[in-house]
């Protein structure tokens, strides 16, 4: 019995590793149904990820799919690819190890402007929490500044710092729009992802033309039909 165990352990040892790293990923994150408030104040509590322990890890996991697709991973093709992979998965998900008020840094200004600010058109990619296959995309981002307007660039960056993580389009929205809404406490904000998902594409229903549009309005957005409207126009053009 004891040399049965032995056995079990020594098969799982790498699906285990693999399943705590995943679990670590999402320590201390809310799901899609959390308030904004919730999402914003986990700025502060966002931990770093990554370093040699986090790629042992994934390589160990890595090397364990490998085994599990019934291949060799001793063979000269795949000698060095779960460490590939193991960096290549932490580049994809570098998002955590980023936070809003560090990339903003000194990029908020005082500005009377009180006309929308439009960025469209802005790249995306990610990966989808369910399957782990990538979806990508433009998103198009509005506000309307209260006395305030932050450095356009900056708003491409906190698309990458919720992109590089696992997700759902939906969330994703959601987090932009409540992190441009906290950092600049404009009248309104406007996020609008249109996105191919892989995991419909290649897989599953394997629809190839099939594309996923969400929103999120926050504030005069939300409130003034007339507002809305001009942002989604603008970035229809």
């Amino acid at each position: 019995m004891e040399y049965a165990k032995q056995i079990v352990t020594s098969e799982t040892k790498g699906v285990c590793c693999a399943k705590k790293f995943v679990s670590s990923c999402f320590e201390g994150y809310s799901d899609l149904a959390s308030e904004p408030k919730k999402i914003t104040v986990q700025w502060k509590d966002e931990r770093k990820r990554g370093g040699e322990d986090a790629l042992a890890v994934l390589e160990e996991a890595y090397t364990s799919i490998l085994r599990g697709l019934g291949e060799n991973p001793e063979r000269q093709g795949l000698l060095k690819t779960p460490r590939r992979a193991a960096k290549a998965m932490q580049f994809f998900t570098k998002g955590y190890q980023d936070n809003i008020p560090d990339i903003l840094n000194d990029a908020l200004f005082d500005e009377d402007h009180d006309e929308v600010v439009i960025v469209k058109d802005i790249d995306m990619f990610s990966l989808c929490e369910h399957h782990l296959v990538p979806f990508f995309g433009k998103v198009h981002i509005g506000y309307l500044p209260n006395k305030k307007v932050v450095g356009l660039s900056k708003l491409a960056r906190i698309v990458e710092i919720y992109s590089r993580r696992l997700q759902v389009q939906e969330r994703l929205t959601k987090q932009i729009a409540v992190a441009i809404t906290e950092a600049l406490k404009p009248a309104g904000v406007a996020v609008v992802i249109e996105a191919t998902h892989m995991c419909m594409v290649m897989r599953g229903v394997q629809k190839i033309n099939s594309k996923t549009m969400t929103s999120t309005m926050l504030g005069v957005f939300r409130e003034d039909q007339r507002t809305r409207e001009e942002f989604l126009t603008l970035t229809k053009e």
